[in-house]
């Protein structure tokens, strides 16, 4: 039989209709893998196995009596959350100390509409504290490990989750990208992780890092995964005025598009200095692939980029600054019992609770806000996103989609970066442009390095056109593993 650790969500799918294998003896499997290989690798903060098997037999009674419908594929799937969205019963700490014992009353949209499907909610995942970070060093309680190499990072902010599906610890899970949260640490697992348009996906019970920029999105092991989670959390939602009454993308034949004569673009500017010899060799082999395949591949300028580190930095601490005053240790999650007065409390509270790199981002946010440097700096890097997002604009006016590096390098060393903050905002270079620009984005896998360290090769596509990015990710899937056999190897 299939080890059934290792399934994906389609091929799960299968296997529960077809009676060989229950959601119990699924869910079952994972506890028992999580609880042998977790406390390596760190992916996990809370693990529901009781609440877990509970909905896993309650879908399996269902689907003897027939209640099940069969077109309804996500049904007793177990999937994995990262712990910044809200899951009811469940805790909800956003990695962080000042959130510690709170305890969830309510299911964010996303989690509702997954429920609705029948999937069974495995545990929460770890995270760099309240998505602040890109590496998951940043939780105020462990270390996430990367699964291909445990003295590597995973990846961040949604870390954990990338790493659980990478160790076969969850069959997918869901994540947040705010400036590449998604998509980095899928690359760095060797995960497919995808963020949507701005707007696609509900933002209601995800707590708030920057409200303009935050988006749910699945990490999953192909794209086949990514194209039906995303089709069950789209939507309209009454709760998040943010959000728009689109059809979900096509999954029904639409993922068996080939690539001949699609048009994918190269942006020169992501090719950056210092960028590591075997990323930008990985990538350019799966253009090269692409281009074999029947692929029109030109290069397109994005002249803007250099501009979006500054601006990203500067418009997601702005409204981190804002988001976060509503943590004050009033009505939920920790306070400080060094107080002699409310303002103490506030303040003890605040510096106890929160980690380093939030409180450098909530200073640098109120710094840019304040009387004097509005103008200079805020109002300033909103007209270099608008200028980002007319470069994407022209760019996809010429392609179907655009191909790119996910990050400069592969996963470095646990502690690597940890002294130098503005290092590891570098890192977000390729990722950040199209958060800024409300575009959608993928990472899939498309190498390793030396050390067999996964390469993503990163897919942009116009806002709510999650099609385009997803018929040539897949179609990328289908050419790299005819590459692989080609050569006598697995991909």
């Amino acid at each position: 039989m299939t080890d059934i650790n290792t399934l994906t969500v389609s091929r799960a799918a299968r296997m529960l209709q077809g009676g060989e294998c229950s959601s119990e003896e699924l869910v079952s499997s994972l506890v028992r893998l999580i609880q042998e290989r977790d406390g390596q690798i760190g992916a996990y903060l809370h693990l529901d196995e009781a609440g877990a098997l509970e909905q896993a037999r309650a879908i399996d009674r269902a689907r003897a009596k027939g209640n099940v419908d069969p077109s309804n594929l996500l049904a007793g799937v177990p999937i994995a959350v990262k712990d910044i969205l809200n899951v009811k019963g469940q805790p909800c700490t956003c990695a962080s100390r000042i959130l510690r014992g709170y305890v969830s009353p309510y299911d964010a949209t996303d989690v509702a509409r997954l429920r609705e499907c029948g999937v069974v909610l495995l545990g929460r995942t770890n995270m760099d504290e309240f998505g602040m970070g890109s590496s998951t060093e940043n939780s105020a309680f462990q270390v996430t490990h990367n699964p291909h190499s445990l003295d590597r990072v995973s990846g961040g902010s949604s870390g954990g989750s990338a790493a659980a599906v990478a160790a076969d610890m969850a069959i997918a899970a869901l994540g947040s990208d705010t400036g590449g949260s998604i998509r980095q640490p899928a690359s760095f697992c060797g995960c497919v992780g995808m963020k949507p348009s701005y707007g696609r996906v509900s933002r209601f019970g995800l707590t708030a890092f920057a409200s303009s920029l935050d988006q749910v999105g699945p990490i999953t092991k192909n794209v086949e995964d990514a194209a039906l989670l995303l089709e069950a959390i789209s939507g309209r939602d009454e709760m998040d005025s943010t959000s728009l009454d689109l059809e979900p993308p096509c999954r029904e034949g639409a993922l068996r598009r080939d690539l001949k004569g699609i048009r994918l673009g190269l942006p020169k500017e992501y090719f950056v200095k210092g960028m590591n010899p075997e990323v930008e060799a990985a990538v350019k082999s799966a253009a090269s692939l692409c281009s074999a395949a029947g692929a029109e591949i030109v290069e397109v300028s994005l002249p803007h980029t250099e501009y979006a580190i500054a601006a990203y930095y500067i418009i997601a601490t702005a409204e981190a600054s804002a988001n976060l005053a509503r943590f004050d240790g009033v009505r939920y999650g920790f306070r400080s019992d060094r107080a002699e007065d409310v303002l103490d409390m506030y303040e003890n509270t605040r510096a106890e609770g929160f980690g380093p790199e939030v409180k450098r981002r909530i200073i640098l946010g109120t710094y840019v806000l304040s009387s004097g440097y509005y103008e200079a700096y805020y109002l300033a890097a909103q007209k270099a996103r608008t200028l980002i997002r007319s470069d994407f604009e022209k760019a996809f006016k010429e392609c179907y989609a655009l191909l790119a590096p996910v990050a400069p390098t592969a996963a470095y060393k646990i502690g690597e970066k940890c002294d130098d903050p503005l290092e590891m905002y570098l890192g977000d270079a390729l990722t950040v442009p199209a958060s800024l620009a409300g575009i959608c984005g993928m990472s899939i896998p498309c190498g390793q390095t030396t050390d067999d360290l996964p390469i993503g090769l990163q897919i942009l596509g116009p806002a709510f056109r999650e099609e385009n990015i997803l018929r040539v990710g897949y179609a990328f899937e289908e050419v790299l593993e005819r590459a692989g056999k080609s050569e006598g190897r697995g991909v």
